[in-house]
């Protein structure tokens, strides 16, 4: 059994038992959080797809740890002005469990 569940702008693919960052969201550690945005449900054969959400389906989730991303470095230059600009970036997320997916 599997779902695609929208978070943090994203579209992801989870089955049961899975680990995933995603964007940061504010909760502790250890708590539970219910995913509501659905997209599809797929269990053997039976595939439910929403239009845009699937009515009743929702994801069970614990958060496991908070943290920031590998740092993506930004560099910019404009040929023979003298002009260079770096810059660099790290994305926080939070690591989740998937526990439980009903529909």
């Amino acid at each position: 059994m599997y779902a695609v569940i929208k978070t943090g702008g994203k579209q992801y693919k989870v089955s049961v038992g899975q680990k995933l960052k995603i964007e940061q969201i504010p909760a502790d550690i250890d708590s539970q959080i219910v995913l509501e945005e659905v997209l599809m449900v797929a269990d053997g054969e039976q595939v439910s797809v929403g239009a845009p959400l699937v009515a009743g389906a929702s994801v069970k989730v614990t958060v496991v740890a908070h943290g920031r991303g590998e740092k993506v470095r930004i560099f910019k230059m404009r040929r023979r002005k003298h002009y260079q600009k770096h810059q660099g970036h790290r994305q926080n997320y939070t690591e989740v469990r998937i526990d439980e997916i009903s529909k």
